[in-house]
């Protein structure tokens, strides 16, 4: 079955030879007409997968006029990298905090990233600042980083309102580990801390066109708005972890759908490319984690919500075997490692088997035959690695049951791949609770 399977992939699908070539990024000129393309990789620590997001992100905002990349990032890490890149004037003389300063600091801090970044400075230059594409950050982790942005936003701006933020004082014992307050709320039987950062949020939001009149005002207002909602979902989302449910997941994938409309809210007509996980992108309804674990993600609110034809897109992408950038347990020190061969059973097999090294398959109603459709439709086993990586136990670490074709619009195929260039190996020193998402790490 895998092998007929395979000359149906050959059949379909469109080789390529480099991603650095001119022709790349033209594979993917079909998603124009999209309002948001999502791009899933198959782990956090994979150059190819980060080159070729970079590549397809790149062809999107330079010939069709996307001007959101947003990431599985956190939102006060990516405002720096928003500053750099659209050299936004309020950012001017300031000294930037360093981005990304946690464990799993490969994900990010790698050169592939940091490549796209200076080319986004350099494609921005040439425009004026309200047309520059901007980088946002998705995720929700940064609750100590995100209460220092309100607090320092509403010292300047209302000093009054500022003394208001004491609310977020309830918090200051969970900072450097926030999962505790969760198993604290737990003990409890009540949410400590969760009518002050609603309160906080509301009385913001209450005063927005007063604060409006003011200079720090414009950007600056929607970027503290941002991380009050940040800090309202934080705490949910830590006091759920200790239910032992699908809970957390799902406040997480929310916050970033909502965080991700409310960037496009702010700038009317445009069009983002979302960075993340397949985990995160692929629609989780085709897949074990919505079907057996009740899990929502990104991928499914997108296309919930977003309901026009055509205006979402998803693209993931897979690799049979190499090396990645991963660790053997959260909070240890990044390892570059073998990946196992693709199993037998599974769609990277398939990939595998049709012999060529590296293909882009379209999977939407239109632009593929039916046949090809519904042959990848059966549900068979896909790999997800996400920065923490188990060899030894592998199905049940990091395979999960999907529906290809019901999963994704198309998929970009690297037979084998290379690690990420990271800046750093041995990671910061935190808190065992810091791994919420483990054992996959996503």
């Amino acid at each position: 079955m895998v092998q007929a399977l395979s000359g149906v992939v050959k059949e379909a699908c469109k080789p390529f030879a480099d991603i650095d070539s001119k022709s790349f990024g033209s594979f993917f000129d079909s998603f124009a007409g999209s309002r948001v393309v999502l791009i899933g990789d198959a782990s956090h620590g994979t150059s190819e997968f980060y080159r070729a997001r970079a590549a397809i992100t790149k062809r999107l905002i330079e010939q069709h006029g996307f001007s959101v990349v947003a990431i599985e990032g956190d939102w006060p890490d990516c405002r720096v990298i928003d500053n750099y890149v659209r050299q936004h004037p309020s950012a001017k003389g300031k000294t930037p905090m360093p981005v990304f300063k946690h464990f799993p600091e490969w994900m990010w801090r790698n050169q592939e990233v940091q490549d796209f970044v200076d080319w986004l400075r350099a494609y921005n230059t040439q425009l004026s600042l309200e047309k520059r594409a901007g980088f946002y950050g998705l995720d929700l982790y940064s609750m100590g980083s995100s209460i220092h942005a309100v607090i320092e936003y509403l010292n300047k701006v209302d000093p009054e309102l500022a003394k208001d933020a004491r609310r977020y004082g309830c918090l200051q014992p969970w900072i450097n580990d926030p999962a505790l307050y969760g198993r604290a709320a737990m003990h409890k039987g009540y949410a400590p801390c969760e009518a002050g950062v609603i309160k906080m949020l509301r009385t913001l939001l209450t005063k927005r066109i007063e604060l409006s009149t003011h200079p720090e005002n414009g950007e600056n207002f929607f970027d503290a708005e941002m991380n009050a909602r940040l800090i309202q979902d934080s705490e949910r989302y830590y006091r759920s972890m200790y239910w032992g449910d699908s809970a957390s997941w799902n406040i997480r994938d929310t916050h970033m759908f909502n965080t991700l409309t409310r960037v496009l809210k702010a700038k009317p007509g445009a069009k983002a490319v979302v960075w993340a996980h397949n985990s995160h992108l692929g629609d989780a309804r085709a897949t074990g984690m919505g079907q057996n674990r009740d899990e929502l993600n990104l991928g499914q609110l997108c296309r919930e919500n977003f309901t026009n034809p055509g205006e979402v897109s998803i693209i993931s992408m897979g690799t049979h075997s190499g090396e990645v950038a991963a660790s053997d347990a959260w909070d240890g020190p990044m390892r570059t490692m073998a990946i196992n061969p693709s199993r037998a059973d599974s769609y990277e097999r398939i990939m595998h088997d049709t012999g060529i090294p590296s293909f882009f398959l379209d999977l939407r109603k239109g632009w593929q035959s039916e046949e090809v459709r519904k042959a990848l439709e059966e549900e068979k086993l896909e790999r997800f690695i996400g920065v923490v990586y188990h060899p030894k136990t592998e199905r049940w670490s990091h395979y999960v049951k999907a529906s290809l074709t019901r999963q994704v619009d198309a998929f970009v195929w690297f037979d084998k791949t290379s690690a990420v260039r990271a800046f750093e190996v041995q990671q910061p020193d935190e808190a065992i609770a810091r791994g919420e998402t483990y054992p996959f790490g996503l």
